[in-house]
């Protein structure tokens, strides 16, 4: 297959797995649950950053010290855009700013709004997903599942805040669909961009890792400290090591059949 046909085929899936996953989790599970999916996203994110995307990212780069100062760069840039992202809820709504981040979204937020943020993040996952393709098929296929399994439980958040703000359940799904076909748009765009600008591609691998560091270390960690019993620590242990174990695997699955 093209390189075009894996990243359409990954961001197609991509969005329809998690939104389809997400909506029977929503439909069926305890939001107690959630955290369970929250500890194998953490361990994929971090699996995926720090067994494969880095490594290629370091290898394609000039510069070591370029690429080092890329994923600082991004995980300020993020720091930032969250902040900014607080900053406009909390003048919305009363909020607690030393409140830890909770595993799902806050129901005060609009559905509409919801959907606006998650459509711009879906386009960006396209192209962090594009850009790893064009560095090679096996990187591709990695990063799309930790990018999947990062989706899962955000959208089950999205869909329950829908859910809450009035929409029926047809509607939640419809609009998360909607929205999840963002990331196909992204990831054909960036080809198209990308490769004629092969450049960009590290600088974009770097700024992918520093995404995912940021997500899983300051978003998603801190909402598992929230049960600190030693039943709960073990599980999530064993969850994220498993969420790794995943993306070793597939990593060396894809390689062996590169």
């Amino acid at each position: 297959m093209t390189v075009l046909t894996w990243i359409i085929i990954a961001t197609l899936l991509g969005g329809a797995l998690s939104v389809v996953a997400a909506a029977v989790f929503a439909l069926n599970a305890k939001v107690t649950q959630i955290p369970v999916l929250i500890s194998y996203a953490v361990g994929a994110l971090l699996g995926a950053v720090f067994l494969d995307i880095l490594p290629h990212a370091f290898g394609m780069s000039d510069s070591m010290e370029t690429m080092a100062g890329t994923i600082l760069f991004g995980i300020l840039l993020f720091f930032v855009l969250e902040k900014l992202v607080l900053w406009r809820h909390c003048h919305q709504e009363s909020c607690e700013a030393h409140d830890p981040p909770a595993p799902v979204h806050d129901y005060g937020r609009s559905g509409m709004m919801i959907m606006i943020g998650d459509t711009f993040h879906n386009f960006v996952d396209g192209v962090l997903i594009a850009a790893a393709f064009l560095a090679s098929v096996e990187l591709g296929i990695v990063t799309a599942i930790a990018i999947i399994a990062h989706e899962v439980p955000q959208e089950v958040g999205d869909f329950l805040i829908l859910l809450h703000s009035g929409y029926s359940k047809a509607q939640a799904l419809m609009l998360n669909m909607l929205s999840s076909a963002a990331m196909i748009a992204g990831g054909v765009l960036a080809y198209l961009a990308l490769h004629t600008m092969e450049q960009w591609i590290p600088p974009l691998l770097g700024l992918a890792a520093a995404s995912m560091l940021y997500v899983s270390v300051a978003d998603l960690i801190p909402g598992l400290h929230r049960r600190p019993e030693i039943h709960a620590t073990v599980q999530q242990v064993v969850l994220i090591a498993l969420g790794v174990a995943t993306i070793w695997l597939v990593g060396e699955f894809a390689h062996s059949h590169a």
